[in-house]
C-alpha cells in the first residue's frame, strides 16, 4: 500500500526468536478470551431459548373463565367442545357458576384484574332464543347471533401472546361447539325447523357468531417490539451515556479535585436528566407509531415517569456493576444483563419452565407489568409489587452508587500520588544516571584519546537510554498495579472535547 510506507519499516520475520515468547503469550490469550465468550453467548442462548422453550406445551397454564349463563343446550355444548380440545396445547376451562358471577360485568372485572387470561360466557336465554328462531317468523327475522356466545380478553397483556393462545383457541372453542351443538341437538333442531323461511335456516345453519369484548385493543405493529427492542434500546442507551460520563470525569481529574459529595449530586443531576429526556424521546416514538391505538394524555405522562425510572433505575445499577467489575469483564456483563431483563418479558410466566420465575426481580419485568396496568387503563393491577421493586432498585442503586463515587474519588488520588512518585523516581535515576557518566566522561578527559572519548560518548547516549527505558517499565508495571485496584467503569473518547490540558489525552485510559 503506497499510502502507508512505514508500514514495512523495521519489522521482524514471524520466526525470529525474539518474537515468540510474545507470540505465545498472544495465542495462549486470544484462546482464554475465546473460549470465555463462547462459553459465555452458548451461555446466554441457551437461557434465551430456554425462556420460550416448548411454549405450546404450557399454554394449559393460562386459565379461562367460563360462566353459563344460559344453563341449558349451548353450555353443555361449550363443555363438550372443551372435553374434545382439552389438553397441554389448550388453556384449562374454569367453569364458575353465576352465583359468582352474577352479571357480565363481573366477569370482565375478573379479567381487569387479571384473575384470569380471558373469560367465555353464554347469554342468558340464549338456547331458549335459538329454540324460538328456528320455527321462522319474528323471533327468527330479529335473532342475534351476537348475543348468544362472548368471550373476554385484555390484548394489552402481552399482545402477541393473546392473538394465538386466547382468541385463537377460543375461537376454536366456539366452532367446535357449533359443531357439539349439531351433533347432540341437531335432530331435535330439524324437526322444528320451517325450511321454507331463509331467516330459519339461516340461523339453523349459523346459530351464532363468536362477540369479543376487548378491554384494550393493541393491534398495532409497534406492539411486537415492546418488550424486546425497546428495552434493549434503553439499557443501550444508558450504558453508552455512562461511559461518555466516566470519560468526562477521567478526563477532566474531576474525582481527585472535587469533594465526593459533589460528584455524587452532580452525577445524579447529570444522570436524571439524560434520562428524563431519553425517557421523553421513547415514550414520544411510542405515541408517534401508535397508529389506532386507544391511549390518551394521561397515559403519555404516566407512560413517560415509568420509563424515567426504569432509564434512570438502570443506569446507576449499570454503573454499580461497572465499579467493582474488571474492565475486560464489564460487555460481557452488559449483554448477560439485557438478556436477562429482556427473558423476564419475552412471554408471561406460565408459558416458561418453572426456574424463570426469578425474573420477577429484574426490573424489566416490573416495567413492563407497570406498563400493561397505563396502557390498558388499570386493567393489569401488579403494580403492588411492580413499584415497588423499581423503586427499592432505585433506592439501593443510589447507595451504592454513593459508595462508589468515594471508592472512584480514593483510587484518584492514589492514582496521582503514584504518578508523582513515578516522575520523581524517573528524573531521579536519570539524574543519578547522568551524573555518573560526566564522572566517568571527565576520567577518560584527563586520561586522553579523543577517539575513545567519542565512542564512549556513544555508548553513553545508549546506556543512558536503556537506564531510562528500563525505568519506564518498572514504572508501567506499577502504574498498572495500582490501575486495576482504580475502576471509574467504562469510558468512551469524546466526541467533542474543548480542554486545552494535556489531562485530555488520556481520557481514554483512566476511563479504561
Amino acid at each position: 500500500m503506497y499510502g502507508y510506507p512505514k508500514a514495512h519499516q523495521n519489522r521482524i520475520h514471524g520466526s525470529d526468536k525474539s518474537i515468540r515468547k510474545a507470540r505465545v503469550n498472544l495465542l495462549k490469550a486470544a484462546g482464554l478470551n475465546f473460549l470465555l465468550l463462547q462459553i459465555l453467548f452458548l451461555g446466554l442462548f441457551c437461557y434465551i431459548f430456554g425462556a420460550i422453550w416448548q411454549q405450546s406445551s404450557h399454554i394449559h397454564n393460562l386459565n379461562v373463565l367460563f360462566v353459563d349463563y344460559d344453563g341449558s343446550v349451548l353450555g353443555t355444548a361449550v363443555r363438550d367442545a372443551y372435553k374434545t380440545l382439552q389438553g397441554k396445547n389448550f388453556p384449562t376451562l374454569q367453569e364458575l357458576t353465576s352465583e359468582r358471577f352474577p352479571t357480565p360485568g363481573d366477569v370482565k372485572e375478573a379479567i381487569c384484574r387479571t384473575k384470569y387470561w380471558g373469560a367465555i360466557y353464554t347469554s342468558p336465554g340464549a338456547s331458549e332464543r335459538l329454540a324460538n328462531a328456528l320455527p321462522g317468523g319474528v323471533a327468527a327475522d330479529t335473532y342475534n347471533r351476537s348475543d348468544v356466545l362472548t368471550f373476554v380478553w385484555n390484548e394489552a397483556r402481552y399482545s402477541t401472546i393473546m392473538d394465538p393462545d386466547i382468541q385463537g383457541t377460543l375461537t376454536t372453542l366456539s366452532s367446535t361447539a357449533h359443531l357439539a351443538y349439531s351433533a347432540f341437538n341437531g335432530t331435535g333442531a330439524l324437526q322444528i325447523l320451517n325450511s321454507t323461511d331463509p331467516a330459519a335456516i339461516s340461523v339453523f345453519t349459523n346459530p351464532w357468531q363468536l362477540t369479543s369484548v376487548n378491554l384494550q385493543e393493541t393491534s398495532q405493529g409497534s406492539r411486537l417490539i415492546y418488550n424486546t427492542l425497546v428495552i434493549i434500546l434503553i439499557l443501550i442507551q444508558e450504558f453508552f451515556y455512562l461511559g461518555t460520563i466516566n470519560g468526562l470525569y477521567a478526563a477532566f481529574k474531576i474525582y481527585a479535585k472535587l469533594y465526593p459529595h459533589r460528584i455524587i449530586v452532580y452525577r445524579n443531576c447529570i444522570s436524571l436528566a439524560y434520562t428524563f429526556c431519553g425517557s421523553l424521546c421513547v415514550t414520544g416514538a411510542i405515541w408517534a407509531f401508535r397508529g389506532d391505538w386507544d391511549v390518551n394524555s394521561n397515559q403519555f405522562g404516566l407512560t413517560w415517569a415509568v420509563l424515567w425510572l426504569f432509564a434512570h433505575l438502570n443506569f446507576l445499577w449499570l454503573d454499580v456493576f461497572t465499579i467493582w467489575t474488571p474492565p475486560q469483564y464489564v460487555p460481557m456483563l452488559l449483554i448477560t444483563w439485557i438478556i436477562f431483563n429482556v427473558s423476564s418479558i419475552l412471554v408471561p410466566f406460565e408459558l416458561s419452565p418453572g426456574f424463570y420465575r426469578w425474573s420477577y426481580a429484574m426490573p424489566a419485568h416490573e416495567v413492563f407489568q407497570t406498563l400493561i396496568h397505563i396502557w390498558s387503563k388499570g386493567c393489569n393491577p401488579q403494580i403492588y409489587y411492580a413499584l415497588p421493586t423499581l423503586f427499592v432498585l432505585e433506592l439501593v442503586g443510589l447507595l451504592l452508587g454513593v459508595v462508589g463515587v468515594y471508592r472512584r474519588c480514593h483510587y484518584a488520588v492514589v492514582v496521582e500520588e503514584a504518578a508523582d512518585a513515578a516522575f520523581r523516581d524517573r528524573v531521579a535515576v536519570a539524574l543519578a544516571t547522568e551524573k555518573r557518566l560526566a564522572a566517568e566522561k571527565r576520567q577518560r578527559i584527563v586520561e586522553g584519546g579523543s577517539e575513545d572519548i567519542i565512542e564512549e560518548e556513544k555508548r553513553e547516549e545508549e546506556e543512558l537510554e536503556d537506564v531510562i527505558r528500563e525505568e519506564d517499565k518498572s514504572l508501567q508495571r506499577k502504574h498498572t498495579k495500582v490501575a486495576e485496584d482504580c475502576r471509574y467503569g467504562p469510558a468512551f473518547p469524546l466526541a467533542f472535547n474543548n480542554d486545552p490540558s494535556d489531562s485530555s489525552v488520556n481520557s481514554t485510559s483512566q476511563g479504561a
